[in-house]
């Protein structure tokens, strides 16, 4: 487990380090007088990385995506209550199994009233199943959490995104004379002027 927590703040800070290579400064070309403004992004990816690498839903507080918000926690809350089942009933299973196996009918009383019909050989086969999904459940809340960071990395990232009407993607038949054959392409035309 220290393991996996381990490469996961790892793989948070290299993350952080690619996005803190961008500047915070950009230029915006306005088509219509043909200049180029500077302007301040509004959104910084690193922090949103960060913000969501520190507390789950941060950076997506950051961005203004709110509605994600019941998404992050849903994930992450799901996790860690299938994670503390999974640990109280291997707890249960364990001391159920210690008791089963002592040859001491006194105290077989002792044992959970869910697991007192099994056999010790059942128990221990439960045991080591609920043991499984401990890691899993771990795994999955880890998993969860980089989503978390790389969802709101990704949406800082696309604040910047041009999304205006001077975009276009064609499809255009054409001739290859590579292939020498006929055949459709997209064209995507990007920053096109308005007539």
């Amino acid at each position: 487990m220290h393991r996996l927590l381990l490469i996961f703040f790892i793989c948070t800070m290299l993350c952080g380090s690619v996005v803190a290579q961008k500047g915070n400064d950009s230029t915006i070309h306005n088509p219509a007088d043909n200049t180029v403004l500077a302007a301040k992004k509004q959104f910084d990816p690193r922090k949103a990385t960060i913000r969501s690498a520190i507390i789950p839903g941060w950076g997506q507080i950051y961005n203004k995506k709110y509605w994600k918000l019941p998404l992050v926690y849903g994930a992450l809350g799901t996790t860690a209550g299938v994670f503390f089942y999974n640990i109280n009933t291997y707890k249960a299973l364990k001391q159920a199994y210690v008791y089963k196996m002592d040859n001491d009918p006194a105290t077989d009383i002792l044992i959970d009233p869910r697991f007192v019909n099994l056999s010790a050989g059942a128990i221990k086969s439960y045991r080591d199943s609920y043991r499984q999904n401990i890691d899993y459940s771990v795994l999955f809340f880890i998993l969860f959490w980089g989503l978390n960071v790389v969802d709101a990395t990704v949406d800082a990232h696309l604040k910047a995104f041009d999304v205006s009407d001077e975009l276009s993607i064609k499809i255009k038949p054409g001739f290859s004379p590579l292939a020498n054959t006929h055949g459709i392409s997209l064209v995507l035309d990007l920053g096109k002027k308005a007539k």
